[in-house]
């Protein structure tokens, strides 16, 4: 086994034009440091700045592409996540025309957090004196690079993964990705500090963290799109106070989905006395969404999940 520095970053294109950074063999570790989604670009807001414009050319700095010796198409490349340990704080955002709520929530909107740079899983971030977010730090991307020469946006993921934002992929967990080009391209980018599923507002906490993961290649084993394999209990101690959750209820599942968020929301809102916009805010980084019901057509069920253990009140 040999360890590996992936050197350098790319930014926010899928296209095999990239330049490889690396080339490693099976069984090989990748040590990296992973710059947050925006580049470093609200690195020196603070509460009560004006959220700053953003330029698109230093968005979702990704790492790599890192090559597998003997990776080919219909292959299968095994990252076992090792580890991963936040710099100590990040940020969330509401940006306008994004988001499961754009109309109700049309501003910008940018929160910064702080917690502590740990990574054994014992950390909290502090939400406004309400809520003790847990933080379990990922890679919203992993991907092995889909074959496509002309540029495409990182956004939105694919079968090849990409942008899947995934907040059980943490230390521990075992990721399978369908190979896609001979080598790989393996590429990783955007860590998170926490996130709900469903990512709500467009934002987990998005921070920059140091990791490990090591490579194994698996010759011949065919996938169709990403998965994984978790070591044991989603969130243990998380889990274990309950939950509050709202539900939507509708014939297209984006909408029940929309109004199960609007309705915790207005929970979060009146029960823990947070402005609306904050009370999106903590959604997207504590909320998970689950499609309760999708055999009764023609309706869906989603519900709105809140862990009460997180809350401070």
């Amino acid at each position: 086994m040999t360890v590996h520095r992936v050197p350098d970053v790319h930014h926010r294109l899928w296209t095999t034009r990239h330049t490889p950074t690396l080339e490693i063999s099976d069984g090989d570790v990748l040590e990296f440091s992973a710059p947050e989604a925006a580049g470093g670009q609200f690195d020196d807001f603070r509460p009560g700045d004006p959220v700053p414009a953003l330029k698109p050319e230093l968005l979702y700095p990704m790492l790599g592409p890192v090559m597998v010796d003997g990776a080919e198409p219909g292959d299968t490349l095994e990252l076992e996540l090792l580890d991963f340990t936040p710099e100590g704080w990040g940020w969330t955002a509401v940006l306008p025309g994004m988001g499961l709520l754009p109309e109700d929530f049309p501003d910008p909107h940018l929160h910064r957090w702080e917690f502590p740079a740990e990574g054994d899983g014992t950390a909290t971030a502090d939400f406004l004196d309400v809520a003790r977010v847990p933080v379990r730090p990922f890679l919203g991307v992993l991907a092995c690079a889909p074959d496509t020469d002309e540029p495409l946006d990182v956004m939105p993921p694919g079968p090849f993964g990409g942008n899947i934002d995934c907040r059980d992929l943490v230390a521990g967990t075992r990721v399978f990705l369908p190979v896609q080009t001979p080598g790989g391209r393996l590429t990783l980018a955007d860590p998170h500090a926490a996130q709900g599923d469903g990512e709500v507002c467009v934002s987990a906490i998005e921070a920059p963290l140091d990791g490990r993961l090591r490579v194994t290649l698996h010759r011949g084993r065919s996938i169709p799109t990403p998965q994984f394999r978790t070591p044991g209990p989603l969130r243990p101690g998380i889990e274990d106070a309950g939950f509050y959750a709202t539900m939507g209820i509708g014939p297209d599942v984006r909408l029940a989905a929309r109004d199960a968020v609007r309705y915790m929301v207005d929970h979060i809102s009146s029960t823990y006395r947070l402005d609306p916009l904050d009370a999106y805010v903590l959604a997207s980084v504590v909320v998970d969404l689950k499609i309760s019901e999708a055999v009764d057509e023609p309706h869906w069920v989603v519900s709105a999940y809140l862990p009460l253990s997180v809350m401070n009140a």
